[in-house]
């Protein structure tokens, strides 16, 4: 009688394919306490997955960090440019309205 081994073996590529393609998510709580006082809470959430997959899911955050993306920086630098110019023009209503108050 001869023992049978399984043929199909998985290798550590097929294992990350595998990972990537269908996602591993993490989730753990770490809390510090001291006599019944919690003194410090660190929520820990770890998602491995393809950027196709977590894109496909909903997360994209990479996209609009101004860190991570150069096009995000520069909509980011417009949106404050614009911002800024609303706020400089509100500023000098406001000191037309004051000067005209005190000239009365």
């Amino acid at each position: 009688m001869s023992i049978e081994h399984p043929t199909q073996s998985n290798s550590i590529v097929d294992v990350l394919e595998t990972v990537l393609d269908k996602g591993v998510v993490i989730a753990g709580d770490i809390r510090v306490g001291l006599a019944d006082v919690e003194l410090l809470t660190i929520k820990i959430r770890l998602i491995v997955a393809s950027v196709d997959k977590a894109k496909e899911i909903g997360m994209d955050w990479w996209e609009t960090d101004p860190y991570l993306n150069s096009k995000a920086a520069e909509s980011n630098t417009e949106a404050l440019e614009k911002e800024n110019e609303q706020l400089q023009k509100r500023i000098e209503q406001l000191e037309k309205k004051m000067n005209q108050t005190y000239e009365r």
